[in-house]
């Protein structure tokens, strides 16, 4: 892992940490709160931080318009501050143009990674909580359904799909931040903490496909959160 990705990595994690113990500490602080559910909606656009065999790669844009959806449980203890949690599925993913398959030929191929993820986030709102406010928070995702497709110039050669796949890290975590507008429109910045993939996952013929290389998802998306009580 290179320093700039261990020192982001670290800095992220007692972010997490920071925020979780601010939204458990602040319940305490109010009496009256109002509770009601939100749903919605959006698109990614995701990129990785890849370090393959030590060497830092780049990763190519990936767009995912679905399916991407969410409930959200909201606890606003005021006109200004709240929390949340709740339950989402993503379409997560990322490209990587130079993966090098891990036998003798070493052959150079075009990956793409995906798996669509149960997140459950816990996080805090500030702001104009009825129109304009920013939100930052921690989610933890249980991968579900993985697939990956092999592309040697343009054309697909082979295709992997999987249900609660060992190819994956069991659970994989990140820190979420956003800002709601007016009109339920959001956008949304997520980091994950974890790798996506299993490096130590052997293949039938004793290789491992992932061994060295790490890969942190982050993403940017654009969606909506509408109230069911409005």
């Amino acid at each position: 892992m290179s320093i700039n990705k261990f020192l982001i990595t670290n800095s992220m994690k007692q972010i997490s940490i920071i925020l979780i113990f601010c939204t458990l500490t602040s319940i305490s602080g109010f009496t009256q709160t109002k509770n009601y559910w939100s749903s919605g909606g959006e698109m990614l656009f995701s990129f990785a931080n890849i370090t393959d065999q030590g060497f830092d790669e780049s990763s190519t844009l990936r767009w995912a318009p679905v399916i991407n959806l969410q409930g959200t449980y909201n606890i606003d203890f005021s006109e200004n501050l709240g929390m949340f949690t709740g339950i989402a599925m993503r379409n997560v993913g990322y490209i990587y143009d130079g993966y090098n398959e891990r036998t003798t030929e070493g052959n150079n191929y075009k990956k793409k990674f995906r798996s669509y993820n149960l997140a459950v986030p816990l996080g805090l709102k500030i702001g104009d909580l009825d129109n304009l406010f920013f939100y930052a928070g921690y989610e933890l995702d249980l991968p579900v359904v993985y697939k990956e497709k092999t592309f040697d110039q343009g054309d697909k050669i082979g295709k992997i799909t999987g249900w609660f796949s060992d190819r994956q890290e069991r659970f994989q975590h990140g820190i979420v931040a956003g800002i709601q507008f007016p009109y339920d429109f959001t956008v949304k910045f997520k980091y994950y903490l974890s790798d996506f993939h299993n490096q130590d996952f052997t293949e039938s013929n004793s290789t491992k496909p992932y061994s060295g290389l790490e890969s942190n998802i982050f993403y940017f998306s654009l969606g909506y959160n509408f109230s069911w009580d409005k």
